[in-house]
């Protein structure tokens, strides 16, 4: 490392640790899996009550949008309410909102690929699909 000139600080070094907590993800030999406080904070979430709390959670959600499959679809009873009146929630703003929720607590999002099959990696630019092979 000195014979590239590159440093570490070891008080943000772990030596020998069976797992480490790094951006919201636990990273151990089985893998990459989510945080379990993380998974708890999102699966507690109340239903929005205000227009700002509605914002709040479709931003977040909208943040992990590219993981979440059909989340134009999912999400359209909730950014209906931002253009409708608010205090009119719906059944299925709700539902959208349940599911919502459901896709960001499980783990499929953050599946690693299997290299040992076959595999597709889909690449989504400004809405059109491409695949690569």
């Amino acid at each position: 490392m000195r014979d590239h000139k590159l440093f570490v600080k070891p008080s943000k070094c772990y030596f020998g640790a069976v797992q480490l907590e790094y951006l919201g993800h636990v990273i151990s030999r089985q893998g990459v899996a989510t945080d379990p406080s993380k998974i708890a904070a999102v699966a507690e979430w109340p239903q929005p009550k205000t227009l700002k709390q509605l914002r709040r959670s479709l931003g977040l959600t909208g943040y992990y949008r590219r993981f979440i499959q059909n989340y134009r679809a999912i999400s359209k009873p909730l950014t209906l309410l931002l253009r409708k009146n608010f205090s009119h929630w719906s059944e299925d703003a709700g539902k959208a909102f349940e599911k919502l929720k459901s896709a960001m607590v499980s783990a499929p999002v953050l599946a690693l690929p299997n290299f040992s099959k076959t595999f597709v990696v889909e690449l989504t630019l400004m809405e059109k699909e491409y695949e690569l092979f």
